[in-house]
């Protein structure tokens, strides 16, 4: 399967550059995968949609302000890094700008020495494993010193950093939001479970790799970076329940659809714990958990438009795609939504 098979013309417009002010006011496409019909609403409307005895799952993970600007010791030169993931010893696996200034030894001090990094590793796609060093409490200096790390796409600055958070956002270690959740308000949250809807939470900390682009022809050579999930025994439980009774399970991004897939037996049944996971869901994979999915526009020749397509088939996605680029639908991050059932 080749990468030019999940391709479409977007023009520039269409990516959204700001969150709207009302969370819930984005638009919603409603897509039946299994007749490729398509129909348009508002976010808000997901309630109707929405049916007692089903169960909503969400991606609690927080976004860290992962995006740190420093300078090399010894020169002065400035330099950019993006924390990715956590290791040992405040050890970060990092993505640092330019990387080829910043081989093993390489000291940065950030905001005027309150945070200093030493590079200890060069390792895969070329990142940097960076050993931090800082008085005090790591995550209080992150939130004074780093900046939110949105996508390259949104070039405005973001006036409010809780933006890029959802509601719901409580465990820190993400390097970027779960966006379909970011529709959500806590008024809507608390009307979808009045109406016997559960909400179920699950944790993927989510990593840049999801969002690299596919660099090969062929997509079954594409390989994904891994990333860290956990799911309380209680999570878990109300997920399989869910299933016993014969309600639908609904993943709230490719986020909360990945950790289910990775996390369910062939029998459909969630085990929880924690672990690393890089599953990565193109056309031909059978789903053993979701049956439902709402889910942000995706990139063209991405692997989340390839995990979409998997759900609902690639020529209704495709179709969907452009019946939304009509339309003028918002897309990316801060864009619309789409209700895959």
């Amino acid at each position: 399967m080749n990468v030019k098979d999940f391709d479409f013309e977007l023009p520039k417009e269409l990516i959204a550059q700001d969150p709207l002010e009302d969370r819930s006011a984005s638009r919603l496409m409603l897509l039946d995968r299994k007749t490729g019909e398509v129909k348009h609403s508002i976010f808000k409307n997901i309630i109707d949609e929405l049916k007692e005895g089903d169960c909503l799952v969400i991606n609690d993970t927080k976004v860290i302000p992962a995006r740190l600007f420093g300078e090399r010791e010894g020169t002065g030169a400035g330099i950019e890094v993006l924390l990715l993931k956590r290791m040992a010893n405040d050890v970060w696996e990092t993505l640092v700008k330019p990387g080829k200034k910043a081989k093993p030894g390489t000291v940065i001090s950030f905001g005027g020495g309150l945070l200093k990094g030493t590079v200890v590793d060069v390792v895969e796609d070329g990142n940097r494993l960076i050993q931090f060093f800082y008085e005090g409490i790591f995550e209080e200096i992150l939130d004074k010193l780093g900046q939110m790390p949105l996508p390259p796409y949104i070039t405005h600055p973001l006036k409010d950093k809780n933006r890029y958070q959802t509601v719901y956002a409580k465990h820190d270690g993400s390097a970027a939001a779960p966006t379909a959740g970011l529709h959500f308000t806590k008024e809507l949250l608390a009307q979808i479970e009045a109406k016997g809807v559960t909400i179920a939470h699950v944790t993927l900390h989510v990593g840049l790799g999801t969002f690299r682009p596919v660099k090969v022809e062929e997509i079954t050579e594409h390989h994904m970076h891994s990333e860290f999930y956990i799911i309380e025994e209680e999570e878990a439980r109300k997920i399989n329940d869910t299933k016993q009774r014969g309600g639908r399970v609904i993943a709230v991004g490719t986020t909360s659809c990945r950790t289910l897939e990775s996390a369910a037996d062939a029998k459909g049944h969630i085990k929880s714990g924690s672990g690393w996971t890089d599953i990565f869901i193109y056309p031909g994979y059978e789903f053993k958990m979701i049956d439902a999915l709402i889910t942000n526009f995706h990139l063209p020749q991405s692997t989340l438009i390839m995990l979409v397509s998997a759900f609902a088939g690639r020529e209704s996605v495709l179709e969907a795609y452009r019946q939304a680029v009509e339309a003028e639908y918002r897309f990316f991050s801060f864009g619309d939504a789409m209700f895959i059932r």
